[in-house]
């Protein structure tokens, strides 16, 4: 008996990746229906966790770890009057630094030029280009 093809084998896997990540924004704060991403960052800050741990790059649970102590940090220090408002995904950016910081793929200096670079580019900068953002992933209902 013959194996699958390549591209059988390519649509297999792109099914069973597909399923891994609809189970985790399922899993998420307002993935049971409700809107999970308020914002196009947000989803690209998910997406980036799930690529570099489906590449290998931390277990899921050290991201976990880190995403808790993150939360933590925040409900020990953050949470009074006049600090940072609630935000699930900037503790989950927080924590994904974090895990590619103490695994060596991300260094703090590499991190703050980036940061002095986006935030020295116009909000209106590059206006005449087209910009495709998803607008919402619809987790698979249970």
């Amino acid at each position: 008996m013959s194996s699958p093809g390549p591209l059988v084998r390519d649509e297999t896997e792109l099914g069973e990746a597909r399923r891994r990540v609809q189970d985790l924004v399922y899993g998420l704060p307002g993935g049971d229906g409700q809107a999970s991403f308020r914002e196009p960052w947000e989803l690209r800050a998910f997406a980036l966790a799930v690529a570099a741990h489906n590449a290998g790059q931390y277990e899921w649970s050290e991201f976990q770890l880190s995403l808790i102590a993150s939360i933590q940090q925040w409900e020990r220090d953050g949470a009074r009057e006049g600090s940072e408002p609630w935000s699930y995904y900037e503790h989950w950016l927080t924590a994904l630094e974090t895990v590619l910081a103490g695994n060596g793929l991300l260094s703090e200096a590499d991190l703050d030029e980036r940061t002095r670079t986006v935030l020295a580019t116009p909000r209106n900068a590059n206006h005449h280009e087209a910009h495709r953002e998803p607008v919402a992933i619809d987790p698979a209902v249970r």
